[in-house]
């Protein structure tokens, strides 16, 4: 690991803690799938809500496979994109009973051969789950990394693959934790809090 690297992750890891959270609530790990769903282009926050009367309607994952569509867009449409992700996770969970006997897969093949999960989605699972080191990309973690100096590529996958060369294993799915929660107090998108950020030194867009 690089001696820069190294300095950006004691900094995060003493301000941050080193304790793995999920931001989304869920009991079985279908239900933390259809929360990663829901969460795409909407709040944690927002999900939380809408979840907590959703797996009380819907406690099984044949109910969700066999749900009305219709209803079950009315259900979900708080998070933003419901037709699409009503369409998706109908599919999903049929074919999680289906083909995977109602268990949600573990390799990232197969996770991704399931209606609306792309890579992210997937790794959300395979560290939360399974505990299998991955790298989350979100918005935060594309953001922070480029202005980190960590990639410079726009592209989610290839954002992946810098930060598991640049990163130790053992940060993988940690990174994701911390930044989520920098990106949120202070490294946001619009007007940054640079004066209260103890990496400006590492970023590439501090200007003093």
């Amino acid at each position: 690991m690089k001696k820069r690297t190294g300095e950006i992750l004691k900094i995060l890891d003493e301000q941050f803690g080193t304790e793995y959270i999920c931001y989304l609530h869920y009991e079985t790990p279908w239900q933390l799938l259809i929360a990663t769903m829901l969460s795409a282009q909407c709040t944690d926050a927002r999900v939380n809500i809408v979840t907590a009367d959703l797996f009380q309607k819907y406690d099984t994952l044949e109910k969700f496979a066999n749900a009305d569509i219709k209803e079950l867009e009315q259900d979900i449409k708080p998070t933003g994109f419901y037709h699409n992700k009503a369409k998706n996770i109908i599919a999903c969970t049929k074919a999680l009973v289906e083909r995977f006997h109602g268990e949600v897969p573990r390799s990232l093949e197969d996770l991704t051969s399931l209606a609306g999960v792309g890579r992210k989605t997937a790794n959300v699972i395979r560290g939360n789950i399974y505990h299998d080191a991955s790298v989350v990309v979100d918005t935060h973690v594309k953001r922070i990394s480029k202005r980190l100096g960590l990639t410079c590529s726009e592209d989610p996958e290839k954002i992946e693959q810098d930060l598991m060369k640049e990163l130790p294993e053992d940060h993988w799915i940690l990174y994701n934790i911390q930044i989520i929660t920098f990106g949120r107090s202070v490294c946001t998108a619009r007007s940054p809090k640079c004066g209260q950020c103890r990496l400006q030194k590492y970023c590439k867009e501090y200007k003093m």
